[in-house]
């Protein structure tokens, strides 16, 4: 994969991803930025999300379940002293639909432990849970 990533003015960097999509980052105000656009570390966070739920979707598509609904919260710790990385991250799925509570554990666990790689290429520590229909929070080990 092979992107340009170019420098418009101030703090904001656009580029046009393989895919067609223009995406333009840039940093706030307080350090520089013009705050025209998310944070790289804020995609960084939504693409962790967004890659596993791609995985889910498409693993309880293959299984012919119904997922009514899917959201995620994700939350993300991150170091205090520069690089300031991504230290720990956690994911909540949340799922409706008439899915057996096992098939639903089935799909997260392998985009978890085999699919995601955005996960995969980060040094942070991952955890999860899900809920499923209004059902009570269950970490996942």
């Amino acid at each position: 994969m092979h992107l340009q990533v170019n420098w418009k003015q101030g703090m904001a960097f656009q580029t046009t991803t393989p895919s067609g999509h223009d995406v333009t980052l840039d940093a706030g105000e307080e350090v520089g930025g013009l705050n025209t656009g998310p944070r790289p570390t804020e995609m960084l966070l939504q693409a962790t999300a967004a890659c596993t739920g791609i995985d889910i979707v498409s693993i309880l598509h293959k299984m012919r379940l119904p997922l009514e609904r899917f959201e995620m919260n994700i939350d993300g710790v991150r170091a205090t002293e520069h690089p300031k990385k991504f230290t720990a991250i956690h994911i909540l799925y949340v799922l409706d639909g008439d899915m057996p509570e096992e098939r639903v554990r089935r799909a997260i666990e392998l985009s978890v432990d085999r699919y995601c790689s955005v996960s995969h290429s980060l040094n942070a520590t991952m955890t999860y849970s899900y809920q499923l229909n209004g059902g009570e929070v269950v970490p996942f080990t």
